[in-house]
């Protein structure tokens, strides 16, 4: 039987048949060159066209055979920049195996198309494969996807992520310019009291009155070609690429601002519309986008805070502050349980004999890294975060204890220890048991620690408050009002609260200058005060004695103790015990 040679066999011993590639004839090339709906042409070595098909004579909108012996780069955009234009001679010479690039393209008549040009070496030959694929449409669907990826439907502004984008852009191209201002400003707004809009007309309301403020705000913009975009909600935003100086940006926001004081009309309803502020402008060279958007922010909480409709400009010296008080209040609890404060004292003396009848106990905060800090830089703060009721807890532990110490090695010279006590330490903590606590623990007498309560948070004390105040009384611990006189001043809560001790504030004491002009009202207030607590069975100690003077004319009119700098300023422990030891009046 003959063998045959279709695959299915063949005669004993035989080889298997043996397959080979079948070469695509000049002929067959030709003919799928031609039929072909994409552009192509041959190119020589020489980078000129030896053949172009229908497809692309058709897409440039000129007959294929005008484009024989033409340079492909002409038509083809190839030349436009060195780095295409090296690569593409590397593919006609064989050095490199291929070049794909996105060109702008000229149709005969003018028209204009996008296209991707790929250029390849054809095998065998000297010669190379051009294409060109019209992606036009590709590329207006990508940038109608790209718009409305990057506008808000609301209003048509650019959106957040369009504004950072542009920001990051500017900030880069002034990093790396040498000409133009190398400066960036940008007006960060918030219009005030939106969601009332939103609440009583409704969010479909609220959004036409959001596309008008958009209008205005485009309107504003336009003279100096700036971004308008919102960031969200009811935020908008100017960019202000080269900017000429702060006076530009001010002018700006002002600008807004007139620009929105008419009134809209929206819903049928005149609505009166205002915006709150927050102006930026700075070198553009070492800012980044995070940290000029962190201050637009803040600039615009100021703005906010000093009563909204206004623009305010960000203040480094303010911002620094703000800062330092976001710092301190993050670390004030964790201080405590590392024992970075201190207590000073400050003597209560006597106005009739100049003996020593006790001591103020003043906080002091150590702070690594701002020094040390006095109760007005950070008590506020501790009484916001709640961070008060243990620093409370452990100035009165500690004075307490100090209290004690003196007791014992000065039997004979009793020395009250004056505590303040803020009010969140009267509503948040049990300051009663607290206090009952620390004096078993301590030996310390109640008769022997006073509490201090301003005027304000004394005054209209009822409930909770006027109960413990009262316990503590009745434990035997003398109450004092701090800073009287500057608060509600209702005398008629004098006679109901467990108070022992008035602390005058010193604006009354600074007119008893000798070296000013006398006030006699002042001394006729003091002197009838003074009368009047002694009425009542309490105490009165005068704050901030500076002078002799001073201390003479309050002794003279009945005030009991005295304190301030003309004795001592506030001072740590040891130095309390050596004055008690050397038995010295201030």
């Amino acid at each position: 039987m003959s063998g045959t040679l279709d695959g299915q066999g063949g005669p004993p011993g035989s080889k298997p048949p043996v397959v080979t590639q079948r070469h695509v004839t000049s002929n067959e090339f030709r003919a799928a060159f031609r039929a072909a709906h994409l552009g192509m042409a041959v190119v020589g070595r020489d980078g000129l066209v030896r053949s172009a098909n229908d497809a692309l004579g058709a897409l440039l909108g000129t007959d294929p055979a005008r484009l024989e012996d033409s340079p492909a780069a002409e038509f083809t955009g190839l030349r436009e920049d060195s780095r295409t234009w090296s690569a593409y001679r590397e593919v006609l010479l064989g050095r490199r195996d291929r070049l794909h690039c996105t060109r702008r393209l000229r149709q005969a008549g003018g028209r204009g198309l996008w296209a991707e040009v790929t250029v390849t070496p054809l095998p065998e030959t000297p010669d190379a494969l051009l294409s060109v694929a019209d992606i036009s449409d590709r590329r207006d669907l990508r940038a109608r996807l790209r718009h409305l990826r990057m506008h808000d439907p609301v209003t048509g502004l650019p959106n957040r992520s369009l504004f950072f984008e542009r920001l990051a852009t500017a900030l880069a191209a002034a990093a790396v310019a040498g000409g133009g201002s190398g400066r960036i400003g940008l007006c960060y707004l918030d219009l005030d009291g939106f969601k009332a809009v939103n609440d009583t007309l409704g969010h479909r309301a609220g959004d036409r009155l959001l596309g008008a403020v958009a209008r205005r705000l485009t309107e504003c913009a336009a003279p100096g070609g700036h971004l308008v975009a919102r960031l969200g909600g009811d935020e908008f935003a100017l960019l202000v690429e080269e900017s000429a100086g702060t006076e530009q940006l001010i002018d700006l926001a002002a600008s807004v601002q007139a620009g929105l004081a008419h009134p809209f009309e929206v819903a049928g309803q005149r609505l009166a519309v205002s915006a709150s502020i927050g102006v930026v402008e700075r070198p553009a060279a070492g800012t980044h986008a995070t940290e000029l958007m962190q201050a637009a922010d803040t600039t615009l909480y100021w703005a906010k805070a000093d009563g909204k409709a206004r623009w305010t400009l960000f203040d480094p010296e303010r911002n620094a502050h703000r800062m330092t008080r976001q710092a301190l209040s993050s670390t004030l609890r964790p201080a405590v349980d590392r024992e970075e404060f201190a207590l000073q004292y400050q003597p209560l003396v006597g106005l009739g004999d100049g003996v020593v009848r006790g001591v103020e106990a003043l906080v002091r905060w150590h702070h690594p890294q701002f020094g040390t800090l006095p109760p007005n830089r950070f008590i506020g703060l501790a009484e916001e975060t709640g961070a008060i009721v243990p620093l409370g807890r452990w100035v009165l532990a500690t004075a307490c204890r100090q209290a004690r110490r003196w007791q014992l090695d000065h039997p004979d010279e009793p020395l009250v220890v004056s505590v303040n006590v803020a009010v969140r330490q009267v509503w948040d903590s049990d300051l009663v048991g607290d206090v009952a606590e620390i004096l078993t623990e301590t030996g310390l007498p109640p008769s022997l620690l006073q509490l201090e309560l301003t005027e304000s948070a004394v005054m209209g004390s009822a409930g909770r408050p006027l109960q413990q105040l009262q316990a503590l009384s009745d434990m035997g611990v003398a109450i004092a009002i701090d800073d009287f006189g500057t608060g509600y001043s209702n005398l008629a809560y004098l006679s109901r609260l467990p108070v022992s001790t008035l602390k005058l504030d010193g604006s009354f004491v600074h007119g008893f200058r000798a070296e000013e002009h006398p006030n006699p009202a002042d001394e006729t207030i003091v002197e009838a005060l003074v009368q009047l607590a002694h009425r009542l069975g309490l105490t009165v100690t005068a704050e901030c004695v500076e002078s002799a003077e001073q201390a003479e004319r309050l002794g003279r009119i009945g005030c009991d103790t005295g304190q301030g700098w003309f004795y001592s300023r506030p001072v740590p422990a040891d130095r309390i015990s050596a004055l008690l030891s050397a038995g010295v009046r201030p």
